[in-house]
C-alpha cells in the first residue's frame, strides 16, 4: 500500500480524487491516519451533494462516525490505480535486487524512480508526471 506521505505529496501535486467502490482511504488526522477504510456499497459509500462529496459510514460504529466530508479524506490509491493514472508516460517496471524501479517518459526524458514498495515506487513517479504538466 502507498505511504501516507506519498498520498498527501500526490494531492498537493493536484491529484483528484473521485471516489468508486474499493477505494482505500484514510481520515486525514495524525491521530486517525492509521486506519484504512475501503469504499464498499454495504460499508462505506460515497454520497454526491450539491455541497460536496461526502462518505458515509452506513451501519458502522466507527467512532461512531456517520460520515466524513471527502476534504477531510486522504485518497490511497493502489499499485494498479497509480499505473493507470501514470498513463502513456509509464515505460517499465523492473524489480532491483529489494527495490521496484519504475521508468516513466516525463518531459521528453525516461526517469527512474527507486522505492522498496511498487505502489511507493509508481507514486514518485506519478507525482513528477504531475508536476511537470502543472508548470
Amino acid at each position: 500500500m502507498i505511504s501516507i506521505a506519498l498520498a498527501r505529496a500526490l494531492r498537493d501535486s493536484g491529484l483528484v480524487w473521485h471516489p468508486t467502490v474499493g477505494d482505500a482511504f484514510c481520515i486525514d488526522r495524525i491521530e486517525a491516519d492509521a486506519d484504512v477504510f475501503y469504499l464498499s456499497d454495504l460499508t462505506v459509500e460515497a454520497h454526491e451533494f450539491s455541497t460536496g462529496t461526502v462518505l458515509g459510514f452506513n451501519g458502522t460504529t466507527e467512532w461512531a462516525l456517520d460520515s466524513v466530508a471527502i476534504e477531510d479524506t486522504l485518497w490511497l490509491p493502489s499499485e494498479a490505480q497509480l499505473r493507470e493514472l501514470l498513463g502513456s508516460a509509464f515505460v517499465r517496471l523492473d524489480a532491483a535486487g529489494e527495490e521496484f524501479r519504475i521508468a516513466a517518459a516525463i518531459d521528453g526524458a525516461t526517469r527512474e524512480f527507486l522505492d522498496s514498495n511498487a505502489s511507493d515506487a509508481y507514486a514518485r513517479a506519478l507525482i513528477e508526471r504531475l508536476d511537470a504538466l502543472a508548470s
